[in-house]
């Protein structure tokens, strides 16, 4: 039996997602739609202060509070305080201090929602308010006070880790370049903003243990720290992927999971907790606000001899990904360009900010803004036009990076920018609607300005630097009413990327069969590792492709012959884990190693208009061009492009989450301010197909890729139409009026 042919909603086809229809009506079940008899609420109460000695705590009101079945503190956690998914440091419920606003202090369990809000308002609690660190650069010089006395790394200080980068000869470098500019930029603190806010439903079990049903990125690493904190073996953790509203790296750490657990097995009844909109923004990591120092060196021709980047994120208070967020931004800091001479220091540090970590991107994205804003200002210097300097300079496979690592899949850096350079430009907008603050009828033309600017983005797909990155699948073909049906079973999270759509074609393809069931993903089956990276496709999908072909070789086993026949002695069934090539972790001294699998590129052109006499911007067009290895799914790829660059042009114009001396000011979207319909621009999607040598089907990851260069493409159409060098995203009205330096001509070249 050999790979089907033929076969509809296969590999590459445009399938329609099964829950598509469901969530477009509102009729589909989230994690927050969970509901059970006999449960009861959970509700959890915060810090008020970024940085506080814990006193006295008093839940004795509370606890007398008719209704109220439970109030728990960290007293209350029967096994590890801390946890964290990559180094356990965060407390499940403070204990005698609190490093950022919105920390959790207490718990509380109540027949209804609202009697257990009211209980929260009725513990006591007595704070010590402590000086607090919210300078990032002050935290890398080691002159604040320390986030954490003692890090249960064994380290001191409030630097996270310090990514250091050395390759080639920069002395010799500084010798060669002719031209020189440089320029410090900054990226503010991006939320997820994902429509969903966190929510679950944990229910006791029998066996002493515990159900847990939650919307996740990661349903394993999840378990692992629940099974910590509740002091119980992996088989009384189980846990079901709910309906996930949305997740983009913030539901990578863990949320309500611990605390619902908890509070289930503490009253013995089902507990259902959701978070409100202003929670959430409190309840997960964020985007890290970064500052960065770049310079370039370049020949009066226009080649790039060096490149030296200093970038700071802030951490905030927990360490969550932040170690190895910035290990990847310092990794493409150089971005998608062939540069011999390379010096990169990359540090992340703890702060009483709010915790930072996961999002789509990954540091990436911080860095390709600022590598591709000074190329920008290169292109200036040395009067060429920006996308021909890009060009010029492009990556290609066979170049080395930074890390020493040569690229040796598809780079085909070149193209994608030559592909929107030869895009016709859009036409001026027809009507005042299309203006800058047309809408709001706020414009008639006055003061509009045209710009056009590029960007090309870099990032490695899937975990870098050594991880043993693996993925089971299993897959049942069985005859259910005369008719085979295979069954897909992972524990890959679906969070709207359409993993549930492809993993379902990959088996119609491999089998040769129309109707294919995937299960819920639970714990029940091996781990899938985490929805992020852009890896679930390529890990989980290499998984199922893998059990199929198992399943194939038991059925050719059995002789041949029409399935039904073959099937007629009982179901096949085959597990299997994926695995990728070997990667190795860069050394410390100079970031060299052969860290990452596969390498993903994206490009942008961004054509926007400029009222500046309001500060107003419209984007009228962000044109893309990404290789995507293989379209699995083309529809879904566009849609996953299409995210990915309106989360990109929210970084650009309007989306952060404001914080000043520690506290969130924005808590809301009535104030932190996502794109809507009004604000995106047409998107015209050129998709290349070069197949990965090393992936299933040739596939490679789509999902962060266009978030990497939307951002600096926009920053720079920007910077084109007003002269102004806009030295932050996002860019706000008042960077724009009455500052214009020039009035630009509209042609797009980019001068």
């Amino acid at each position: 039996m050999s790979t089907a042919t033929g076969i509809r909603q296969g590999v590459g086809e445009s399938v329609l997602r099964p829950d598509g229809r469901l969530k477009v009506k509102g009729a589909f079940a989230y994690s927050s739609d969970l509901r059970m008899d006999g449960m009861v609420w959970g509700a959890t109460l915060r810090s008020p202060h970024p940085s506080a000695r814990i006193l006295r705590l008093d839940a004795t009101r509370a606890r007398e509070l008719p209704g109220v079945v439970a109030v728990l503190t960290h007293e209350d956690v029967p096994g590890r305080l801390l946890y964290g998914m990559k180094v356990a440091d965060q407390p499940v419920l403070a204990a005698g201090r609190v490093r950022h606003q919105g920390e959790p202090v207490a718990l509380v369990a109540a027949d209804h929602p609202e009697t257990a809000r009211r209980a929260l308002r009725l513990i006591e609690v007595e704070y010590e308010e402590s000086p607090a660190l919210t300078d990032p650069e002050e935290a890398v010089r080691g002159s604040g006070p320390l986030v954490h006395e003692r890090r249960v790394d064994g380290k001191s200080g409030n630097v996270v880790r310090h990514v250091r980068i050395r390759h080639g000869d920069m002395a010799a470098a500084g010798q060669l370049a002719e031209v020189v500019v440089s320029g410090v930029y900054e990226v503010g603190m991006q939320d997820q903003a994902f429509l969903g806010p966190e929510s679950g439903l944990a229910i006791p079990a029998e066996d002493g243990g515990v159900d847990v049903y939650v919307s996740t990125q990661w349903i394993h690493d999840d378990q692992r720290q629940i099974c910590s904190a509740l002091g119980l073996p992996p088989e009384k953790v189980r846990l079901t992927l709910s309906g996930v509203g949305g997740a983009f790296g913030g539901r990578e750490d863990v949320s309500v999971q611990i605390h619902a657990a908890l509070l289930a097995l503490r009253t013995g009844r089902p507990v259902k907790m959701s978070y409100n909109r202003e929670e959430s923004f409190f309840g997960h990591v964020h985007r890290h606000p970064a500052k960065m120092w770049f310079e370039h060196g370049a020949t009066r021709d226009g080649r790039i001899v060096y490149v030296k980047a200093r970038l700071l994120f802030d951490g905030g208070a927990y360490t969550s990904t932040s170690q190895v967020v910035i290990a990847n931004g310092s990794y493409f800091a150089a971005g998608a360009y062939d540069v011999p001479h390379v010096e990169i220091d990359g540090f992340s540090v703890y702060t009483n900010n709010p915790p930072c970590g996961a999002m789509r991107g990954f540091g990436a994205v911080q860095s390709c803004y600022g590598v591709e804003s000074n190329l920008d200002k290169l292109a200036a210097a040395l009067d060429i036009a920006p996308v021909e300097l890009r060009i010029r300079n492009a990556m290609t496979t066979g170049t080395v990076l930074p890390t020493g690592q040569a690229v040796d899949g598809p780079a085909p850096a070149a193209e994608l920018l030559a592909r929107l350079r030869d895009r016709p430009l859009p036409p001026a907008p027809e009507g005042t609607f299309a203006l800058p603050g047309g809408l709001n009828n706020t414009t008639h033309g006055e003061g509009i300005r045209r710009g056009v600017g590029y960007a090309i983005g870099v990032k490695a797909i899937g975990f870098s630097g050594g991880v043993d990155d693996r993925s089971v699948a299993r897959v049942r073909l069985s005859l259910v009413g005369g008719e085979p049906v295979a069954e897909i079973h992972t524990s890959a999270a679906e969070c709207g990327q359409g993993i549930v759509t492809v993993q379902a074609q990959i088996a119609r393809t491999e089998l040769g069969i129309e109707r294919v069931v995937v299960l819920p993903a639970d714990t029940r089956v091996g781990d899938a590792g985490s929805a992020s990276a852009s890896r679930i496709t390529w890990m989980s999908g290499g998984a199922v492709r893998g059990a199929c072909v198992a399943v194939r070789e038991e059925l050719d086993a059995r002789g041949g012959g029409p399935l039904d026949k073959l099937l007629a002695d009982g179901p096949v069934e085959a597990e299997y884990e994926f695995s990728h090539r070997r990667t190795f972790p860069v050394d410390p001294e100079q970031g060299q190693g052969d860290a990452h699998i596969a390498f993903a590129f994206a490009a942008h052109r961004a054509v926007v208009e400029v009222d500046t006499d309001l500060g107003l911007v419209k984007v009228v067009e962000l044109a893309t061009a990404q290789d995507v290895g293989k379209a699995m799914n083309p529809l879904a790829v566009e849609g996953q492009i299409e995210g990915g660059s309106a989360q990109g042009l929210g970084l650009a114009l309007m989306e952060e989450l404001h914080v000043k001396d520690g506290r969130v000011r924005n808590p809301s979207f009535t104030d932190y301010l996502i794109p809507t319909i009004a604000d995106m621009p047409s998107v015209p999607i050129d998709l290349l197909e070069l197949p990965h040598p090393d992936s299933p089907y040739g596939l490679n990851g789509v999902g962060e890729p266009p978030t990497l260069s939307s951002t600096p493409a926009i920053a720079n159409a920007l910077r084109d139409a007003t002269g102004l060098e806009l030295a932050r995203v996002p860019v706000r009205p008042d960077d724009f009026i009455g500052r214009a330096g020039f009035i630009n001509d509209g042609s797009g070249e980019g001068r």
